[in-house]
């Protein structure tokens, strides 16, 4: 499994890759995985769109959608979840956090072992914790905020 964006990867390794998670690999799969696996930054669906569609017009934002919740089913990408509008898509699926930019919209990575997390609250019966995703939310400091 990748772990972190690689420039350097090609379409035949997004081919494998797909193979590998059990997907066939038809050629806008192969693009959208390309375009999420060779960059190193977190993208939403429009942007995987537009990015495919530099190559290759015919990628509608159905098969767009369709492709990503097929990524995810297959634990591919993860999807991080800003707020209701706004959904990334992360092929780092390794224990990692993000930092939110309010006001770039940028989302970065924030190393697990950089947070500690002293407890979680009492799960309900028959539960148990299956990951824990924190976004912190930042903005330059001066535009106001919390502290400025």
């Amino acid at each position: 499994m990748l772990k972190h964006a690689n420039p350097n990867l090609s379409r035949e390794d997004m081919a494998l890759l797909l193979r590998e998670h059990g997907i066939t690999p038809t050629h806008q799969r192969i693009e959208i995985a390309h375009t999420l696996f060779s960059r190193c930054e977190h993208l939403s669906a429009d942007q995987i769109m537009a990015s495919v569609n530099l190559r290759h017009s015919e990628t509608s934002k159905a098969t767009v959608y369709n492709t990503l919740k097929l990524f995810l089913e297959k634990g591919l990408i993860r999807e991080v979840i800003v707020d209701p509008s706004k959904v990334f898509y992360d092929p780092n699926t390794a224990p990692h956090h993000h930092f939110f930019n309010v006001e770039s919209g940028e989302l970065t990575d924030i190393e697990a072992d950089a947070m500690q997390i002293s407890g979680l609250p009492e799960l309900p019966q028959g539960m148990v914790a299956d990951s824990v995703d924190i976004i912190v939310r930042i903005r330059p400091s001066h535009s106001g905020g919390l502290h400025a």
